[in-house]
């Protein structure tokens, strides 16, 4: 199986300005005392053509100097990319928010369901500070911001509600907002806003039209102080239990074991209708939306993984009958491994904020992932994929 790998972005330049909220977003205006200090000039990518990277790439023993495994993907990558911390970026799933940049570059990539039967993606990036366009992007709930804190990655949003405020404001959370978060009396500022911006130039503020970079992220985060490489006390490298580069997790000789070459998630997400296809020559679940198939339009590719999990987790209402809440720390919950063309039921644990989430097979030993990107879907504990 090959991989592909990014070439240099033939691009070409476009003056941006930022011009707050959206105001059909659900988050509130930014505050008018929260000042726009940068008018970034951002590139905007043509289609990228892939390069194939030998076989020999996917062997244990790295191909250059100095390289070591991700965190995320297990695929290799320079030392000074795994230290630095990821970002985290909320990307919608509204029909007229299609296509985004920068998402197929997620080596993780998060699904969960949102109010109004209306789910809501978070991909977790590496390397990202020299991407040329990144977006649309969208508010933040609390669990989204649970889920960054396993990465030690910093939380890349457009606002969110109240309820989002009192995570923000814990030290310990490194976050940069395009606007103000919650409203009335529960309000926390719009740090690092001058990073964000509308794009296309000159356009009226939508809920689609909220845009970031990396050189423009680098900025902010080093005006705002905050630790660019990973945090020894809140970051745990041995994320995933990868399976040897050569040796892929066929799950052919699993106990349980089925076939699944399609996925179907229009039972937990029932307005998107997520959904993968197997593709046999890739080795990856290619992902599709409405119906259609899900494309980064930074690269022009449709999104693929070549590992998809799907957790069942306990939820409720919060007390306005609106709102969700997840049970993000939990022991022992159901749900289900598919690689490969195949499928088990799995269990899965998470101990505390900063602790990776675990995934074990039903006689209770850990899971081996393949070599690759991850899709992680937050069924709410009653609604299963359908898988044939």
């Amino acid at each position: 199986m090959k991989k592909n790998i990014l070439v240099t972005l033939i691009a070409v330049s476009a003056l941006l300005v930022m011009n707050g909220c959206g105001k059909d977003d659900d988050t509130p205006k930014r505050p008018d005392d929260i000042a726009v200090s940068i008018e970034p000039t951002v590139t905007v990518p043509s289609t990228i053509d892939p390069v194939d990277v030998p076989d020999e790439v996917l062997s244990d023993t790295p191909p250059e100097e100095g390289m070591v495994h991700s965190a995320l993907t297990n695929e290799w990558i320079y030392q000074d990319v795994a230290d630095s911390r990821p970002i985290a970026v909320m990307y919608p799933t509204d029909r007229g928010s299609q296509p985004q940049y920068g998402i197929g570059l997620a080596g993780v990539l998060y699904e969960c369901m949102e109010e109004g039967e209306m789910s809501r993606q978070m991909g977790i990036l590496e390397d990202w500070q020299d991407l040329e366009l990144i977006g649309n992007i969208r508010s933040c709930r609390d669990y989204y911001a649970y889920w960054s804190m396993e990465w030690d990655s910093f939380l890349v949003h457009w606002g969110g509600p109240f309820y989002l405020v009192d995570v923000v404001k814990r030290s310990d959370v490194n976050n940069l907002s395009g606007c103000s978060i919650g409203g009335g009396d529960v309000v926390a500022p719009a740090t690092g806003s001058e990073a964000f911006y509308r794009y296309p130039k000159g356009s009226s503020p939508t809920i689609h039209n909220g845009f970031t970079d990396g050189p423009s992220l680098v900025k902010a985060i080093d005006k705002l102080g905050y630790q660019t490489e990973h945090r020894s006390s809140y970051w745990e490298p041995e994320h995933f239990n990868f399976a040897p580069m050569t040796e892929f997790n066929t799950l052919e000789d699993a106990s349980g074991s089925f076939t699944a070459t399609e996925i179907d998630l229009s039972k937990i997400f029932t307005t998107t209708k997520s959904s993968f296809k197997y593709d046999e020559e890739s080795g990856t679940y290619l992902k599709y939306l409405y119906g259609e198939p899900q494309v980064d339009e930074l690269t022009g590719e449709q999104l693929a993984f070549s590992n998809v999990i799907i957790q069942d987790t306990y939820w409720e209402y919060r007390q306005d009958n609106k709102y969700l809440i997840f049970q993000v720390n939990d022991s022992g919950r159901s749900g289900w491994y598919f690689t490969q063309g195949r499928g088990i039921k799995i269990t899965w644990t998470k101990k505390d904020d900063y602790s990776p989430t675990r995934y074990y097979d039903m006689a209770g030993n850990e899971i081996e992932i393949n070599t690759g990107h991850t899709y992680i879907g937050i069924a709410q504990s009653g609604r299963e994929p359908i898988y044939k």
